[in-house]
């Protein structure tokens, strides 16, 4: 059968550059998956972009074909007029772009951006525009879908956005669907059910499908055929089944060995007495008043944290874990005082074994210089966490300054010695944030949290926005400065794959409550709670024999009312956590 699309020896190239994509070729099947795999700066994106004619100005395709054997025939796409290919954006061929909030305006209504590929393409009236978009908004998966028509995007969440993009990818019916990265933003149990839904709109319209992903667990569960690219040229390509079987090529055995994995537990964790806590949360709860969208309706109450205790012991990672949401990052903040518990809640800090506690959020303006010595963040985003404005000498060498630590030169020489710790040289301390890779600019985040000497980190979702490969290697480097520095570790996340490889303890976050909360050998050895074993459900393997169990997801990612009765609570009224084992608590009734 003639393929769908068939990409040969496609070169593309910016100004008077070396060429980012050279000699790549592959060919999609009708009604099958094809999925791009490599790491950022692999020339996956491009090399999809470019078949969409929708490349940066200065970029150039230097030689190649591009063939799409579509509804209107066999067509070089490369030899269309502007105007010929306007009718194949978004009707033949409709893309899905990594970042949801990026590609739909902030200005105009769901519906109505939805609905414009309706009115391009097909010149329907608005009434019909309609109908078939929420008839879409159905498909794929919105409870509401007269709701989100009249949403705009940031009235949605991450998930929600993200299946607003697929219906208007999709309500067109295209031959070919390209996915750029669709469920990276996503939380696991978000990501199971988009690429379910993905699958099941796959099989009811015979599209194609090109997936662009550096996810193998991702790949397995989609995908039949496979091409892995490196710097700008395939590495490996073949059939999905015998490549993630027994990949050849060592840069694909590479991405295989860093791919984080669920692990497999034979008995639980030992029994450890608790005895040298360094930061104790007590009956924390946070809740927000949210001002009305018209003046004579009362305020709005947003209980982001309820009823949370938890211990950090010294020299241990606490992982928290859950979907964006459920109350995670601002459990992270209320640890550090950057925000206060509601009243009757207490968060103690020891910044020395068998020391005084501080009392964190009751601290004077000296106990909060000192404990911002003590207690620092590594944040999630390493782009936005150091400013483009500063060298990183200044933006290392800035906390000292602040505390008055140090001369000049020890300053330097702090930071100079710290940058190495983690993996960098020293003569790129003069260098800007732009001059480094997302993996290197979380290093020089680490470096710089590490600048005070603290004995408490606190890492929201370090790990989150770096590939598979990168990501292996900044965990092993917070396992190597944690045991070398003897510090302490607040780990945010929504992998359990992720905690799996660092935590000690790990406490389920769901709706703002911990929900299960065990040792980390207990936690996978025999999770308890619906939600917990949604988390693990959805965690996608590198392996075509164990796909993704869709039925456990759904049923523990729905909402709390839904869950099985022993479990169920609602907004005011939810059950105890109750201790199943020494160590393992579930919250339920009993």
């Amino acid at each position: 059968m003639t393929p769908l699309l068939t990409v040969e020896n496609l070169e593309i190239g910016f100004g008077r550059e070396q060429s980012v994509v050279r000699d790549v070729s592959f060919e999609v099947p009708r009604g099958e998956t094809l999925a791009l795999v490599g790491e950022s700066g692999s020339g996956k994106t491009i090399t999809c972009r470019s078949v969409l004619r929708i490349l940066p100005r200065s970029a150039q395709v230097r030689s190649g074909r591009i063939t799409f054997n579509g509804r209107d025939g066999v067509v070089e796409l490369s030899k269309l007029t502007e105007r010929q290919m306007r009718h194949v954006r978004g009707d033949a061929i409709s893309m899905i772009f990594q970042e949801p909030m990026r590609s739909l305006s902030p200005l105009h209504r769901i519906g109505n951006q939805v609905s414009e590929v309706l009115w391009i393409h097909r010149g329907a009236s608005e009434r019909e525009a309609r109908r078939d978009v929420l008839r879409e908004f159905e498909r794929v998966g919105f409870a509401d879908p007269e709701r989100v028509y009249r949403s705009y995007p940031f009235e949605l969440s991450g998930g929600m956005r993200q299946r607003a993009m697929i219906a208007m990818a999709m309500v067109a019916k295209p031959d070919l669907l390209i996915a750029d990265e669709p469920t990276t933003a996503l939380d696991v149990t978000t990501q199971a059910q988009v690429l379910g839904l993905i699958k099941t709109l796959q099989k009811d319209t015979g599209m194609s499908v090109i997936l662009v992903t550096h996810d193998l667990g991702v790949v397995a569960n989609m995908a039949e055929h496979v091409v892995v690219m490196h710097r700008g040229r395939v590495m490996e390509k073949g059939d999905a089944r015998p490549i993630l079987s027994d990949p050849t090529h060592p840069y694909t055995q590479q991405l295989f060995a860093a791919a984080p994995e669920i692990p497999t537990v034979d008995e639980p964790a030992p029994e450890v007495e608790s005895n040298d806590p360094i930061l104790t949360m007590r009956d924390v709860n946070k809740t927000y008043r949210l001002r009305a969208s018209v003046a004579w309706k009362p305020d709005m109450l947003a209980r982001a944290v309820r009823g949370v205790d938890l211990a950090l012991e010294r020299g241990k990672t606490l992982a928290i874990v859950g979907e964006s949401g459920s109350g995670k990052t601002t459990l992270a903040k209320i640890a550090l005082g950057a925000e206060k518990p509601d009243p009757g809640g207490e968060v103690l800090f020891r910044p020395s074994a068998g020391g005084e506690p501080v009392v964190v959020n009751q601290m004077t303006r000296e106990e909060r210089t000192e404990f911002q010595k003590n207690a620092q963040m590594v944040f999630q985003d390493p782009y936005s966490s150091l400013s483009p404005r500063m060298r990183v000498q200044d933006a290392l060498t800035e906390p000292l300054e602040i505390h008055g630590i140090g001369s000049g030169s020890e300053r330097r020489d702090k930071a100079a010695a710290l940058i190495e710790q983690v993996g960098l040289k020293s003569d790129m301390l003069k260098r800007f944030p732009h001059a480094f890779s997302g993996g290197q600019r979380q290093r020089l985040s680490i470096a710089r949290a590490l600048m005070l000497d603290p004995v408490l980190l606190v890492c929201d979702e370090p790990t989150s926005a770096l590939d598979v490969s990168v990501q292996e290697q900044i965990l092993s480097l917070l396992e190597e400065i944690r045991d070398r520095h003897k510090l302490s570790y607040l780990f945010i996340s929504h992998d359990l794959a992720v905690v799996a490889r660092i935590a000690d303890e790990v406490a389920v976050m769901r709706a703002g409550i911990v929900v299960e909360q065990a040792p980390a050998e207990t936690l996978f050895f025999d999770p308890r709670h619906p939600y917990t074993k949604a988390l693990i459900a959805a965690q996608p393997e590198p392996d075509v024999n164990r796909p993704i169990d869709l039925a456990t997801v759904a049923r523990g990612a729905g909402a709390p009312s839904d869950w099985p009765e022993a479990f169920r609570f609602g907004e005011d009224d939810f059950p105890a956590l109750t201790t199943m084992s020494p160590g393992h608590k579930v919250r339920q009734h009993v």
